[in-house]
């Protein structure tokens, strides 16, 4: 934990059983800090004084966030589907997505109930923005991206608005975009000379107007190699 102000390092969190952290975000009506643990399949969930409770989610947990009814939703890539988990992780419903959206990393559900999504893996033919219905739908309402190049990149983490703009991390071409409400591409906010290895999440401080990156040099098949170094990046947005 650190400050939002000094960046000084406040203290560290023991997160009991965890194997591994896909990723995480906090919940300032529930207090706590969710971590997906996809090794386990679980959610671990921190409260202010570090203590630990965890639930099961049944499939590899992948990108997290919180909506506006405080529920925790849960992006699960090999199965297709989104799962919504109350605060004390109960399973409220799961979300089946549209056939073509595939290889998902990171979700967000909006005031309206509908997700933005973001999905595509580095073999893909496709990778894109979307947004889909309350349901899953088979029916994308908006959508951003295409075939992978300097025009359309691996999008890894997204971060919305008030205002319903969406903030999304490009991997492969090193920086973060801003989109419209309707996904339309608006402006670089982060460029590629602003990073020095690629950025994966993303966390918005709305009030702030400040926008956190977690970069990595991480690449694949180095994981095991024990020298991956990473860092968080804060930009004024």
């Amino acid at each position: 934990m650190y400050g939002v102000i000094s960046y000084r390092l406040l203290r560290c969190l023991t997160v009991p059983n965890a194997r591994s952290f896909s990723d995480m975000t906090s919940c300032k009506h529930s207090l706590c800090l969710y971590i997906a643990d996809y090794i386990v399949q679980c959610i671990h969930r921190l409260d202010l004084h570090g203590n630990s409770t965890q639930w099961p989610v049944n499939d590899e947990p992948d990108g997290l966030s919180v909506n506006a009814c405080h529920s925790l939703i849960v992006t699960c890539s090999i199965v297709h589907k989104i799962k919504e988990f109350s605060a004390r992780g109960d399973l409220l419903r799961d979300v089946t997505l549209p056939d073509d959206v595939i290889n998902l990393w990171h979700s967000i559900q909006l005031t309206n109930g509908q997700f933005i999504v973001c999905h595509g893996d580095d073999d893909d033919p496709i990778h894109r923005v979307c947004k889909v219905s309350e349901d899953g739908g088979h029916i994308i309402i908006n959508s951003h991206g295409g075939r992978p190049g300097s025009n359309t990149g691996q999008y890894s983490h997204l971060a919305v608005d008030d205002n319903e703009f969406v903030f999304v991390a490009d991997i492969n071409n090193r920086r973060v975009t801003l989109l419209s409400p309707t996904l339309d591409y608006k402006r670089q906010v982060v460029s590629c000379d602003q990073f020095k290895w690629k950025p994966y999440t993303l966390c918005l401080d709305v009030q702030q107007r400040r926008l956190y990156v977690g970069e990595s040099e991480y690449k694949l098949g180095e994981l095991t190699r024990g020298h991956i170094r990473g860092r968080v990046v804060v930009f004024s947005v």
